[in-house]
């Protein structure tokens, strides 16, 4: 059986689906078997006619590569669909910044190479989340980029631990705990460090810590990370993996968070550094 070639359009992104409508026609070309698959719920009432899209969890077991057209929001979400199949993921960009994005539109010719095989496995690390109340576990979930613990309107009191050892503890508007792939997104908005996606660590990051000596911490990536909601500042706070949906918490709820065992896979086709691509994507040198 041929394999298929999944197209996960984001509908608010790619307006009227225009490129992935390209892309679609290219790969048809090539005589190569496609499917539309939007990733966002809300999505399939936005296709156009004479797509006809599938359910991605459907096509997913059929198919050799997953292209995305969006951003990087739309690339995470096709990442956790993914998780478990070990299919790589092309990014088109057509949000902002677009650092997980193999591809701007200007390229999609390339896009060619990679149906054929020619392209660069890149592994990424993932997390594992388990939300702790009363010593039980009431919701676990899993982040290719980070885990954010955030007070709603006030600022919480935190205790950040590496396997049971004290890193930090503050009042602030939170933390992120970032793989080295999302170290690049909110990580780096809080002040946190840039660092090679294809490494691995775990990475903490205060948000906006009201005492100086709470820093980033870089950490070896078979830490065991806990984060502890004080009573000091028992403020409305939350949960966000990834970005989803946030999950409330409330003082004594413990964080734990781990390397996963689960990765994400991408299909790299271009030759440039990482360290020219976020020049690129941040302005580095760029004259005012």
């Amino acid at each position: 059986m041929n394999k298929k070639i999944i197209l996960c359009p984001n509908a608010g992104r790619d307006i009227g689906l225009e490129v992935t409508r390209k892309v679609d026609d290219l790969l048809k070309a090539l005589h190569r078997q496609t499917v539309i698959c939007p990733v966002f719920d809300d999505d399939s009432d936005d296709i156009p006619q004479g797509f006809a899209p599938a359910r991605f969890e459907d096509e997913l077991n059929s198919a050799e590569l997953i292209i995305t057209f969006g951003g990087d929001g739309t690339i995470l979400r096709a990442a956790r669909l993914a998780a478990h199949s070990g299919v790589p993921i092309l990014g088109v960009n057509l949000g902002g910044k677009g650092f997980m994005s193999e591809l701007e539109v200007a390229d999609i010719g390339l896009i060619a190479s990679a149906v054929s095989g020619d392209y660069k496995l890149e592994r990424r690390m993932m997390l594992d989340i388990d939300l702790l109340r009363d010593g039980e576990t009431v919701c676990s979930d899993f982040a290719l980029n980070d885990v954010v613990v955030s007070g709603v309107i006030k600022v919480i009191d935190l205790t950040l631990y590496g396997d049971g050892q004290k890193i930090s503890q503050f009042s602030g508007d939170g933390a992120v705990i970032a793989t080295p792939t999302g170290s690049t997104a909110y990580s780096m908005a809080a002040g946190g460090p840039i660092v090679e996606p294809t490494a691995h660590n775990i990475i903490i990051t205060p948000i906006c810590a009201h005492v100086l000596e709470a820093k980033p911490f870089v950490l070896d990536p078979d830490r065991r990370v806990s984060v502890e909601i004080g009573h000091k500042k028992p403020s409305p706070a939350y949960l966000s993996t990834d970005g989803c949906e946030p999950v409330s918490i409330q003082s004594g709820d413990i964080i734990n968070v781990r390397k996963s065992e689960k990765y994400t896979y991408f299909a790299r086709l271009s030759s440039r550094s990482f360290y020219t691509m976020v020049s690129e994507k941040l302005g580095v040198g760029e004259k005012p």
